[in-house]
């Protein structure tokens, strides 16, 4: 399955933004989901993932509250809606899949497959 994330860009602190990933190349109404993102300054950081069907959802700390993810299996796509941002949400965005459908630690540490980011940049 391949992957493509899109919808980053420059914003401001308080902000809002949604990305989305698009799939190809497979259905994805079986896997497991997930955002990460990622910095030069750091690793690879969990952000959000869902469920095959939607039912579970898991955040980071730092996204709980703030971010908010979904999936249209009719259409291959999950999205990440990003409310008041800030200035340590900058990073390349990107989207993963597990083979497994529920959240797992699979998922956590980065699925199985994951595609092309998106840079987000937020200003103070």
């Amino acid at each position: 399955v391949q992957l493509q994330a899109s919808g980053g860009g420059s914003v401001q602190a308080g902000d809002s933004l949604r990305l989305t990933c698009a799939a190809s190349g497979r259905a994805i109404h079986s896997y497991g989901m997930g955002w990460f993102r990622q910095t030069p300054e750091k690793e690879r950081e969990f952000v959000a993932g869902i469920s095959w069907n939607s039912d579970a959802t898991h955040y980071s700390d730092s996204a709980k509250g703030r971010f908010t993810i979904s999936r249209d299996n009719a259409n291959n796509t999950v999205s990440l809606q990003m409310t008041n941002l800030k200035p340590e949400d900058a990073a390349v965005y990107y989207c993963a899949a597990s083979n497994i459908g529920t959240i797992t630690a699979a998922l956590l540490r980065g699925g199985d497959y994951r595609g092309q980011g998106t840079l987000v940049t937020v200003s103070s």
